[in-house]
């Protein structure tokens, strides 16, 4: 099984994935955390490009290539050996996040990134995402306490540096995938605590995950 994360910027997507990894282990599943970009090595000098505050002139179609080429070495080499093993794989950002940055966000052709989708990495769909909603105002506030709490966040910080409107086409992105396929998406409430979250999120996981193999 293919789980997502996706959400926008501070909304708690990293530390609900540690509520997941406690509740498969719980449930006695084989599993896979992971993360897009950087869910690899190479992948990782991939995301020291896209995240770096400095690079503020890379292109809006060089900045979707660049996720495209993340995710065909993380699908080869990562996700899909773990499919093929029976793991449960659970994601930190995947195909969606790009599809609301840089389509819906930075206008780029949504139809070419389907296509790009496709001919890249075969269009594999997750099975269940989970989608951390929150107001961006208050997301910015979060994730800026946390980078100005941890310098490593700072060098990581190109797209908290956007503007707000910028971070509301994102939301907007993410409720309307949500409204067309709500067979996939859980809308979860991040403006909750940490506990609240959590709790939805496990309401989640024993609804789609419970007894399938």
């Amino acid at each position: 099984m293919f789980i997502t994360l996706e959400g926008i910027e501070g909304s708690g997507k990293t530390t609900q994935m540690r509520t997941i990894a406690r509740w498969l282990t719980t449930a006695g599943r084989d599993f896979l955390t992971t993360r897009e970009p950087g869910g690899t090595p190479i992948g990782t000098q991939i995301r020291s490009v896209l995240l770096n505050p400095e690079n503020r002139d890379l292109a809006p179609m060089a900045e979707l290539l660049l996720y495209v080429a993340d995710r065909v070495q993380h699908l080869e080499t990562a996700v899909r050996p773990a499919l093929a093993a029976g793991k449960v794989v659970v994601c930190d950002r995947y195909f969606d996040a790009t599809l609301v940055y840089q389509g819906y966000a930075r206008g780029l052709d949504r139809d070419t990134i389907h296509e790009l989708h496709r001919l890249a990495c075969g269009g594999l769909t997750p099975d269940l995402t989970l989608l951390l909603d929150l107001e961006p105002g208050a997301g910015l506030a979060r994730a800026w306490r946390r980078i100005h709490a941890d310098t490593a966040h700072a060098q990581e910080s190109r797209f908290e540096k956007e503007q707000l409107d910028f971070h509301q086409r994102v939301r907007a992105g993410y409720l309307d995938l949500a409204g067309l396929q709500p067979q996939r998406f859980v809308i979860i409430d991040a403006a909750l605590d940490e506990t609240a979250v959590g709790v939805q999120i496990e309401a989640a996981l024993a609804a789609h995950v419970t007894g399938r193999q």
